[in-house]
């Protein structure tokens, strides 16, 4: 399978799609102002400890308090940072043992208490009206390790699957760790390094944590310790140098800022980087602006003819099977469990493009027979193999449902690109505004070369113009400068808030 990373930059926003064999099957979004922060670690201050749901609130600085889990704190973790310590040989009781390791199940009053200070890392972006989720277990990321400094565990990754290379990367990471109280994790391009390397990165995330621990001392409460990469460094860190041969950017900037990057950690894949200078758009020259739009979509067509329902609640996700203008060539059973079957791919695929995690239920069309159901089952947990999110399928229940879970770290694509509709109180969604106005961004870049008048009136509706003349106020006078021509906007009562038009003029 041949995987490829596009990456569209601008001034506004940041978009990574990642195809195999030339479809989309993740999407990844970075806006101005509102960068994810998962994999952040920051120092914050206790606000509210609640005994009823072992759980705390922390203010780490963001709009929202964050929430710890009492399975998310480490014993006398907190305790040991306030404690002097040397950062060039950290021993064996600077750090406190992995919390697998504790013999009786703590009370959250008893690890931290209201006031206190925590040295804490974001594991969930807020959700809606959920703040971030936040642990004491950090855990620090490289190309070939990923250190965590809270646990001795030491962990292979499990699609390295040949047993001798697993126990040659386990004996070598745990000489070079030397008893140390840090765990690691061996990642997937750690097959077939050389300890050479692997020692290298090791001393850098030590060197990494040592430097964080050091600004904790000193930084006020709360406050950023450590800033996780941007959009485009992190795709090339999880992605290039993980699993994919070639990658795509269409800023030249940002392409430079990759090849620094990977002139540190892997100068070999600097030939699979490539600056887009075509005169499309490059996600257009990709064919994904459709894909992106059909992953918004309540229903979604199978080629059968049959089509699948995407419904998202507040406590999970329902997801209906039907058969549509299906009616099969022999018989009921064989029309249903083809139409099952072709919804298990397409079922994986949206769950994958849209990001859905959380709880997941599934409605397949009745079956009656229990091997056809036991078919149904097999192909979707084969499906789900691609899927780098961990998930974990039951079987068909005897209402001809499947329960499902996938892990839930950021905003799935629907609250990430579409805001509740106003046109009927907040029952359905619309496309937000923001994204209305990046449309146009790109829709009028998209025509600029094919037009000949120099001036442009754009018709939106008002809530649209009034966000271009506010918010994104340096939207449109950008445009104006690329493209070499003036825009006029008119809101219009008359529009929908999806809908706009440009037309062309010249002066006088």
């Amino acid at each position: 399978m041949y995987k490829k990373i596009i990456i569209n930059v601008a001034d506004h926003e940041t978009r990574v799609a990642l195809l195999e064999d030339e479809t989309i099957v993740e999407l990844f979004i970075e806006r101005k102002g509102s960068r994810d922060n998962t994999g952040n670690i920051y120092k914050g201050r206790v606000q509210r400890v609640l005994p009823g749901m072992q759980a705390a609130f922390v203010d780490i600085g963001l709009n929202q308090a964050a929430f710890i889990y009492v399975d998310d704190v480490v014993r006398n973790n907190f305790a040991d940072i306030e404690e002097a310590f040397t950062c060039n040989e950290l021993e064996a009781d600077d750090l406190q043992a992995a919390p697998e390791q504790k013999e009786e199940k703590d009370n959250i009053e008893d690890l931290i208490n209201e006031g206190q200070e925590v040295l804490v890392q974001v594991s969930k972006s807020p959700i809606g009206t959920k703040g971030a989720r936040i642990t004491s277990n950090i855990s620090l990321p490289g190309r070939f390790l990923v250190l965590m400094p809270t646990s001795s565990h030491i962990g292979i990754s499990r699609r390295i699957e040949d047993e001798s290379e697993r126990q040659r990367l386990k004996g070598i990471v745990t000489e070079l760790s030397n008893n140390s109280s840090m765990g690691y994790i061996v990642r997937t391009a750690a097959e077939g390094v050389q300890k050479e390397k692997l020692a290298y990165e090791m001393g850098f995330l030590k060197n990494l944590w040592c430097n964080i621990q050091k600004k904790y001392q000193t930084a006020g409460t709360p406050s950023l310790l450590h800033q996780e990469l941007n959009l485009s460094l992190r795709a090339v860190r999880d992605l290039l140098l993980q699993e994919a041969e070639k990658l795509l950017i269409d800023s030249k900037k940002d392409y430079q800022s990759v090849l620094a990057f990977l002139d540190t950690f892997n100068p070999s894949l600097k030939d699979s980087v490539e600056l887009f200078e075509g005169n499309e758009p490059i996600f257009d020259a990709y064919n994904l602006e459709g894909d992106i739009s059909r992953a918004l979509k309540r229903k979604v067509w199978l080629k059968s003819g049959g089509y699948i329902v995407i419904e998202h609640t507040e406590a999970l996700v329902a997801i209906d099977v039907n058969t549509g203008r299906y009616v099969g060539k022999y018989n009921l059973e064989e029309t249903i469990l083809k139409t099952n079957l072709e919804a298990v791919k397409e079922i994986a695929y949206q769950i994958r493009l849209r990001d859905i995690g959380g709880i997941i239920i599934i409605d397949f069309i009745d079956m009656e027979k229990k091997s056809n159901q036991e078919k149904v089952f097999s192909a979707l947990n084969e499906a789900f193999t691609k899927d780098r999110s961990k998930t974990h399928i039951l079987p068909i229940s005897e209402m001809g449902l499947i329960q499902m879970t996938r892990k839930r770290t950021r905003k799935p694509l629907s609250r990430l690109l579409c805001d509740p509709c106003p046109y009927c109180d907040g029952e359905g969604y619309i496309i937000s505004i923001k994204s209305i106005c990046y449309s146009i961004y790109r829709e009028i870049l998209r025509y600029a070369a094919d037009m000949t008048g120099s001036r442009l009136t754009l018709r939106v509706n008002p809530d649209v113009a009034d966000f271009l003349h506010g918010e994104e106020n340096r939207l449109i006078p950008g445009l104006e400068k690329t493209i070499g021509k003036q825009i006029v906007i008119y809101p219009d009562n008359r529009y929908h808030m999806e809908a706009f038009e440009f037309i062309e003029s010249t002066h006088g």
